[in-house]
């Protein structure tokens, strides 16, 4: 692979007109389409195989016409102090109000609260709900704006009004912090390299990368039925590693440069090493997000491959673009062992030239290199620092990583409703009055459905089955049966004593399913239980059934790949294991910030609670592949060394005197991106932010940076063991470069080789 590699980064060095001239048309085509493709409604959400699910499907059957799938808002009254809603003028006031939600043409109907009696107990509230054809993101802004403006000219008249339920829902917002975290990522980039254009190269080439992959999502949004959420997830992951591969191979070939190769050849080497373990880093990373599939929930299938095909094209990108840029930049991206003046290094270059004087050729790069950097790095020092003391620095990476996963253990997990938001928000506060006017469940119905059909009384059926939910502990109110057309189909709604998010409301709808059995025995009917608070307790059930499978298929197919990387059996072994120390820990955070309220006002978390269902089995899958990246590019150097016969511990000190720096600003690089995502409106991506920022700081920093070297350490030798007959049964990937150090000796055999071949092919 290094030797394919190696001749396609040269191929892109020579021909860069035409590599950028393919990139740009890309990126125009994918502009274009998206800016042509017809705007994107709300992704449908569906869990297969699922009783919520098919009774969901059941009803879109038997109640053709309801729909199902349409927004909905419930437009909530308080009376003021002293009064009541039935009082007359408010009365008036709520009667003018259900009339003009009404006028709307996306309505489908409006109830009105005096007729179903939807007043609380003491008489200061009532609710009217306005039912839409269309689902809350597809819904005109016309529609939204009449239902603002009614609920306004009903607080005119002095009443408290709210709207809660999702037909105000409004696609999440990023914010500022996004930029900020690109800016970070562009000041790490200028230190690293010390020149504007070297740092340049890395942000062009993700941002061209992350152009590409989310404009053809937008392209493809409506015809492949994809959220809001995808686009924001594939941006976030393809900038993260769209810079950090970018970084690799430009930071191989300063150093290239610095061992006196031409501009050229430089550029080829850095793709065939550099780029070799961004093959497999991507590969690690596109293994985890398509792994997802596992789950068989399609919105997360389509996350999931959405943002692999983004890391795919920030591969591809880093591989060809880079080196065609570095054809462009010419001589204004230095050796590695010079800076710039911008950093003060113009100095130390000028001296290690004079230094270097009187040599000529490769030897005065050589030279001024080893001036310009006398003293060992700090990536060499920290490396001999572990190497002396593997077992202490081992122990103390463990028990730390070990405490910040305890929160873990008492890890809630839901999806977040009305009740999460923020309470300056109109849901939250309609949520809040529902709850003390109703009850905490009652924003959270339950739909039972007795399917009766075949049945010789269906009516009958349904009446047993509605008392004996009455029955059941936990139950405040048993709606009266709605049959269909038909009239073999019912439903019946169920109002709970608990929160929606709430482990008892869990336990009832467990109770309600599991009484069907007695419900057949005594009757012809059969039932079902569905809505959005069954729905998410089926959807919090279903990926965790999904973790353990999900979690075999990626962890086995990525240690398979690294053996075959690495060519040892405990490498990859110690690569999982470091994994699973470090996702715990990250989740640990997630709980201890989200679930537990430790400094949440730093990152503008106004509502703790349950942590969102997909986060662990997501987490995983993401964390795991950005985990393997650093893996592989740290250790590849260490390999690299290993082939070309070093010692065990020295091999240590120079995978991190080559890697270390480069390693810990990718990492700065990847967290600032993370965090920059913190600030969106939209609480998914504001967890998931937050915890791969923070998994990337574990990762990288504890388990990467001192648990690898340590178990390396202490492992010696063995580290790099593997079976004769695994030895001889795996192909040769060449990930360190063994092919081009080939190429090299022959080239010291036949001097003239090299210009024999560029003759054939001029």
């Amino acid at each position: 692979m290094a030797t394919f590699l190696y001749k396609m980064g040269r191929l892109a060095f020579r021909r860069r007109h035409f590599v950028a001239l393919i990139w740009v048309a890309l990126l125009t085509l994918a502009g274009v389409g998206a800016a042509s493709a017809p705007a994107a409604g709300s992704s449908s959400f569906s869990i297969p195989g699922t009783e919520a699910q098919k009774t969901f499907d059941l009803l879109e059957q038997r109640f053709p016409g309801m729909s199902a799938d349409g927004a909905t808002a419930r437009v909530v009254f308080e009376a003021p102090d002293g009064e009541k809603m039935s009082d007359a003028a408010n009365k008036a006031a709520v009667k003018n109000t259900v009339r003009e939600l009404g006028d709307g043409s996306e309505v489908v109907s409006v109830t009105d609260p005096y007729k179903t009696k939807s007043l609380s107990k003491d008489g200061s509230i009532a609710y009217a709900q306005v039912s839409y054809k269309v689902p809350g993101m597809e819904l005109e802004d016309s529609s939204k704006d009449a239902l603002e403006e009614a609920a306004q000219d009903a607080r005119d008249t002095g009443l408290t009004v709210e709207i809660g339920g999702d037909a105000l829902q409004a696609v999440p917002h990023t914010g500022a912090a996004e930029i900020i975290g690109i800016a970070v990522a562009a000041v790490v980039l200028v230190i690293t390299f010390g020149s504007l254009v070297a740092a340049g190269l890395p942000l062009l080439t993700a941002l061209i990368g992350v152009g590409i992959g989310v404009t053809s999502i937008t392209a493809l949004a409506s015809t492949l039925d994809l959220g809001s959420t995808t686009s924001t997830l594939a941006m976030m992951i393809g900038l993260a590693v769209g810079i950090d591969y970018a970084l690799f191979i430009v930071s191989r070939y300063r150093a290239e440069l610095a061992e006196g190769r031409e501009r050229e050849e430089a550029a080829g080497r850095a793709v065939g090493t550099a780029g070799s373990a961004v093959v497999f880093a991507g590969l690690t990373v596109v293994i985890a997000l398509v792994g997802l599939a596992v789950v068989n929930i399609p919105m997360l299938t389509k996350m999931g491959v959405a943002a692999a095909g983004t890391v795919a094209i920030a591969v591809l990108i880093a591989l060809t673009m880079i080196p065609a840029l570095l054809g462009y930049a010419g001589k204004k991206v230095r050796p590695a062992g010079q800076k710039s003046r911008l950093l003060g290094g113009g100095r130390a270059v000028k001296k290690a030239a004079a230094k270097g004087a009187g040599a000529t050729g490769a030897a005065t790069g050589a030279a001024a290199g080893a001036a310009a950097e006398p003293k060992a790095n700090l990536g060499t020092r920290w490396a001999r620092f572990v190497v002396r003391r593997p077992l202490a620095v081992l122990l103390l990476g463990v028990v730390g990583l070990g405490v910040a996963a305890v929160p873990v253990s008492s890890l809630e997990m839901g999806l977040p409703d009305d009740g999460s938001q923020p309470t300056s928000t109109t849901q939250r506060r309609a949520y809040d009055l529902l709850s003390e006017g109703f009850g905490p469940g009652f924003n959270g119905p339950l739909m039972v459905v007795s399917d009766a059909k075949g049945s010789a009384d269906p009516k009958a059926d349904a009446n047993e089955v509605a008392d004996k939910i009455k029955d059941l502990d936990g139950v405040v109110s048993v709606s009266p049966a709605r049959f269909n057309k038909a009239g073999d189909t019912a439903m019946i709604t169920v109002i709970p004593d608990s929160k929606p998010s709430s482990v008892k409301t869990e336990d009832l709808v467990h109770e309600i399913r599991d009484a069907n059995g007695a419900v057949k025995a005594d009757t012809d009917a059969n039932v079902l239980v569905t809505g959005t608070t069954a729905m998410n307790i089926d959807f919090s059930q279903k990926l965790n059934d999904a973790l353990v499978p999900y979690l075999a298929l990626v962890v086995g197919l990525a240690f398979l790949l690294l053996i075959v990387v690495f060519r040892s059996i405990l490498v990859p072994l110690k690569a999982a294991l470091g994994f699973l120390l470090s996702v715990l820990a990250a989740l640990g955070a997630v709980v201890a910030v989200f679930q537990w309220g430790w400094l949440a006002g730093l990152i503008g978390v106004d509502e703790t609670g349950p942590i969102m269902s997909m986060m662990p089995i997501f987490m995983v899958g993401v964390v795991f592949g950005l985990a393997m990246d650093y893996e592989v590019f740290l250790v590849t150097r260490m390999r690299e060394a290993h082939v070309h016969g070093e010692s065990p511990d020295q091999t240590i000190v120079t995978g991190f005197q080559h890697g270390a720096r480069v390693v810990t600003a990718a990492a700065v690089i990847m967290m600032a991106v993370f965090s920059g995502f913190i600030g969106s409106s939209e609480s998914m991506v504001k967890m998931i932010g937050f915890g791969l920022a923070v998994a990337v700081f574990f990762d990288a920093f504890i388990v990467r940076m001192a648990i690898v070297p340590a178990v390396l350490a202490l492992l010696g030798k063995r580290a790099w063991w593997l079976p004769k007959w695994l030895d001889r049964a795996l192909p040769n990937v060449d990930v360190e470069g063994e092919g081009l150090r080939a190429m090299d000796e022959r080239r010291d055999v036949d001097p003239d080789e090299d210009k024999d071949r560029e003759l054939a092919r001029v």
